[in-house]
């Protein structure tokens, strides 16, 4: 067991598609340097048999960092799991819960719960290529399954096959009938049933995932005895606001900086990646919500957005952008004062 990731794991952001990449991870671990990231879904064979490794590159300060994968072929996931451990990860998670069109064509995501079997040899064979943390993502069932029937068997398979921490995804996944988006808003959420499988299986460690939206909603989780919370479109979308406070209220940390200290910290990061023959927009893509709720804001997502569209926006570019957001923010500070 790798302590760094273990302890990390009480509060995670969750693998987004197209959205948690390398840029991203480097934003957010800025504002928490001990929340545990999760990368987008990589493909097993996209590595083994399209060589595309270049998905597997991170930048060491992202750490802990764990590498989340989909498959559903043994051997290919074996493989999958020692070069994503060659690279520096020290967790592998296995994507049980996506309920995409592509990852069910794929055979693999949330379509493996009716499978079991294939999930056993699936990740006994991870266990065999690594010394890395194996873990599991998964949904509490899918379609007609009873999740209060069909979730424990499952839970009792994983565990017997050495994995120790899964993340449960508290809705059903629907793989016909409902978007990979309805899948997230629609079925109903069930945390009842998530505690009592906590309750079940005590020496698993089970986080919660789904439908949480602040971190006062985690803390109240983790409250019940839930050992870990992952928060994935909130944490996007409102990054300061959900992890600003989480190093000092989780793990006994300092907060964060503020907001526009976090922006002045991507210079660097920014300008080495323009220096590379980058775009701005493949980073500033992720901080339209650094300001949510902030004197500011709103200018700040419209200039960002501007700027993500003009071709050869540079550095001096995002420079001017934080000087003018400065001012907002001290003119509205002189405002308050002069009521």
């Amino acid at each position: 067991m790798n302590t760094e990731v273990f302890l990390a794991s009480r509060l995670s952001v969750a693998p987004m598609m197209a959205w948690t990449d390398r840029h991203c991870r480097y934003f957010h671990r800025l504002i928490s340097k001990n929340a545990l990231l999760y990368t987008e879904m990589v493909t097993a064979p996209a590595l083994v048999l399209g060589g595309a490794l270049r998905l597997l590159d991170f930048n060491p300060e992202e750490q802990p960092v764990a590498l989340q994968l989909g498959g559903s072929d043994p051997d290919q996931l074996g493989k999958a799991t020692a070069l994503g451990a060659s690279y520096g990860y020290d967790e592998i998670n296995l994507n049980l819960g996506c309920p995409s069109d592509r990852v069910q064509s794929g055979s693999f995501g949330a379509v493996l719960m009716t499978e079991p079997d294939v999930v056993r040899a699936c990740l006994e064979q991870m266990q065999h290529a690594s010394t890395a943390d194996i873990t599991v993502k998964c949904r509490i069932g899918v379609d007609d399954q009873t999740p209060e029937a069909t979730l424990p068997q499952f839970l009792s398979m994983i565990q017997s096959a050495g994995v120790q921490r899964i993340t449960i995804h508290a809705r059903k996944a629907w793989l016909n009938g409902l978007s990979p988006k309805e899948n997230r808003n629609i079925p109903p959420l069930d945390y009842p049933l998530v505690q009592e499988m906590k309750n079940a299986f005590p020496g698993l460690h089970l986080s919660i995932n789904g439908g949480v939206v602040s971190l006062a909603a985690a803390q109240d989780h983790l409250s019940m005895g839930i050992d870990g919370v992952m928060i994935g479109r909130a944490a996007y979308q409102t990054p300061y606001d959900i992890l600003a406070r989480v190093d000092c209220d989780l793990f006994d940390g300092a907060p964060a900086p503020a907001a526009v200290v976090i922006a002045e910290q991507m210079i660097p990061y920014i300008d080495d990646h323009l220096q590379k023959g980058g775009r701005l927009h493949q980073i500033t893509r992720h901080m339209f919500g650094l300001f949510s709720g902030q004197t500011g804001a709103r200018y700040w997502r419209r200039r960002l957005s501007e700027l993500g569209g003009q071709t050869g926006s540079c550095l001096a570019d995002y420079c001017s952008l934080l000087d003018e957001l400065k001012l907002i923010m001290e003119q509205q500070k002189e405002f308050g004062a002069s009521r």
